[in-house]
């Protein structure tokens, strides 16, 4: 799947599209607002097994967002000469424990339930390969406060999103029926979703694949 805009020439300067390594729609719909020209190409790797090697190695939560960052771009770098690929993650932590995307509706009340009057973080990674080697990469974070919702509330919007709960790291779409969810928010949308943009186009233009 590709996606272009006339409108992209006017920034970018790299002769090839940016490779975005994810099927996130949050992601693409971050990445259609810089006008940027970009192909999407997937990567499966086995996010809980990795996530367990970073974690017995010690690692944190931001940690295991930047390795499966780096891992989804490094990946798709190796099929796609010369190309600049963009990997990205996110893993949510609360006191102490960590949610990446819950692997079926049930798992997502239990998460949601848990979150709920609590204050919860999000660690959003990126990051940049070309040729299999990593150029870039960071992790941003946002600060997110759940309202203390009923079990009536809870119910009516997992029937809502139903299995879009299970896409996400939170168990939310923000952009979407998620934002009833909250009461505070500290950080940025695009750390939100997903996809620190400033960051990246920093990168991008530092690399000298954007107009600076």
């Amino acid at each position: 799947m590709s996606v272009s805009f006339d409108r992209s020439r006017a920034f970018w300067l790299h002769p090839e599209p940016l490779i975005l390594a994810s099927k996130s729609k949050g992601r693409r719909a971050a990445l259609e607002q810089t006008g940027a020209p970009f192909l999407v190409h997937p990567v499966e790797i086995d996010e809980r097994a990795v996530e367990a090697e970073v974690v017995a190695a010690g690692g944190d939560a931001d940690a295991v967002a930047a390795r499966l960052a780096r891992d989804k771009a490094t990946l798709v770098s190796l099929t796609r000469p010369g190309a600049l690929v963009l990997g990205a993650d996110q893993v949510a932590s609360c006191e102490r424990r960590r949610f990446g995307k819950p692997p079926t509706v049930a798992a997502a009340r239990e998460q949601l339930r848990f979150l709920a009057g609590r204050t919860h973080r999000l660690h959003s990674a990126i990051a940049i390969a070309r040729d299999g080697a990593l150029i870039f990469e960071t992790v941003a974070h946002a600060d997110l406060t759940m309202r203390a919702f009923s079990d009536d509330f809870l119910a009516r919007y997992l029937e809502s999103v139903a299995e879009e709960a299970t896409t996400s790291a939170g168990a939310y779409q923000i952009e979407g029926l998620g934002v009833h969810l909250f009461e505070r928010i500290l950080g940025d949308h695009w750390t939100i979703i997903g996809l620190p943009l400033l960051p990246l186009l920093d990168a991008l233009r530092r690399e000298g694949a954007l107009r600076s």
